[in-house]
């Protein structure tokens, strides 16, 4: 028969004594201790290891409650309130040189941004609120341009601003053209007169402006980018100094190149090898970035003017940060950076603009003296629009 093996040896006891100063210690204010060995060989020395440990415990409690009072004791200090820092006044004079108070035309689009469904009298036109919002968020204030407008109170207004936002859409002929082309050519004289004055054509903005530069109402080719998120691949040796890119972190820069961070919308575009085939085209802008669509299709995406400070993207910098409608826009925290940073720049050099109008008109023609519609419940398109008619 198997010898059995003796019993294993009683758990250490714990005293009274021990017992109560545990209890004591677990009532102070300081951490637990780290956990003691449940067995040890010898009964004795198991009441001995328990009274040092409680003996150590305890006054290592004392330790951290006295330390604590005395850093209790040292007040905490505001910057101003510290030798450490500077006692200098840091607020320097304005600079006289730029307009902190800038101002942006945004031209409105024919019908009501929603197929009818809100407004389908035949002189309604909208302005998306997401452009609003998109150049308030850099320091801006609005004032809606009225397409279809007497052609004088149009250019009141626009005597009004200091730079203008041309918008996306369909309309490519009529009226919408024509305004939008004289527009055009009213900045450029803005600015051939001394006063810069920018312009940023956003996705209907950059084909239209391809349109009126190359003289060809034809040059446009189809694609396939509708609500499709993208990257933007930056052409060989591009100088992002003085572009929309150049207030864009090196890590923003390297990611806009990988990951899809732009939302583009839109059936036409213009193709790099017909941009650089047109030799107005090329005089007059130059290409910064292009795209590929869903059947791997090659487009221009970005240009700047050579002598001008004229921009336009054929992505749509404002949805990342305030549209919601279109599944595949971008929300991600680097998408919001690429809105930020484009309205940063666009409101940048709407301050070097000199116009100093009437503050009296500014407030009298300002986009809230409108108020916008939400046609978000269908959960497509754009979710706020001011419509005028």
């Amino acid at each position: 028969m198997a010898q059995q093996s003796p019993p294993p040896p009683p758990p250490p006891t714990i005293s009274a004594t021990t017992s109560s100063a545990i209890s004591s210690s677990s009532n102070t204010t300081s951490p637990r201790p780290y956990l003691v060995p449940s067995v040890i060989s010898s009964s004795a020395s198991s009441d001995m290891l328990n009274y040092l440990w409680v003996a150590l415990l305890i006054a290592l409690s004392k330790e951290l409650t006295a330390a604590a009072n005395a850093q209790s004791d040292v007040p905490l200090l505001l910057p101003s309130e510290s030798d450490a820092f500077p006692r200098i006044q840091r607020c320097p004079a304005a600079d006289p040189r730029l307009n902190y108070r800038p101002v942006i035309g945004i031209l409105s689009h024919p019908g009501d941004g929603a197929s009818g469904r809100l407004n389908n009298a035949t002189n309604a036109s909208y302005i998306a609120a997401s452009y609003v919002k998109f150049v308030e968020s850099a320091g801006a204030r609005v004032i809606p341009l009225i397409y279809n407008e007497p052609r004088k109170i149009l250019y009141e207004k626009l005597n009004l601003v200091n730079g203008m936002l041309f918008t996306g859409g369909w309309a490519k002929s009529g009226l919408y053209f024509e305004v939008v082309e004289s527009i055009f050519k009213n900045v450029l004289s803005k600015n051939d007169a001394g006063d810069h004055f920018p312009l940023l054509a956003i996705c209907l903005g950059f084909e239209l402006l391809t349109m009126a530069v190359s003289q060809d109402n034809n040059i446009l080719e189809k694609f396939n980018a509708a609500d499709q998120a993208s990257t933007l691949q930056f052409t060989r040796n591009i100088d992002i100094n003085g572009t929309v890119f150049q207030r864009f972190p090196p890590a923003l820069l390297k990611k806009l190149s990988t990951d899809c961070l732009v939302m583009q919308n839109h059936h036409y575009g213009i193709s790099p090898e017909k941009f650089l085939k047109d030799g107005k085209l090329c005089s007059f802008f130059e290409i910064l970035t292009t795209s590929e669509d869903t059947d791997n299709k090659v487009y221009v995406s970005t240009v700047k003017a050579h002598r001008y400070p004229v921009t336009a993207v054929q992505w749509h910098p404002e949805k990342n940060a305030f549209e919601w409608g279109l599944s595949m826009i971008p929300h991600s925290d680097d998408a919001i950076q690429v809105t930020q940073h484009v309205a940063n720049y666009f409101i940048g050099e709407a301050r070097k603009s000199m116009n100093r109008p009437c503050a009296r008109k500014v407030l009298d023609n300002l986009i809230y003296n409108y108020s916008p519609t939400y046609c978000g419940k269908a959960g497509k398109g754009y979710d706020e629009v001011y419509i005028f008619a």
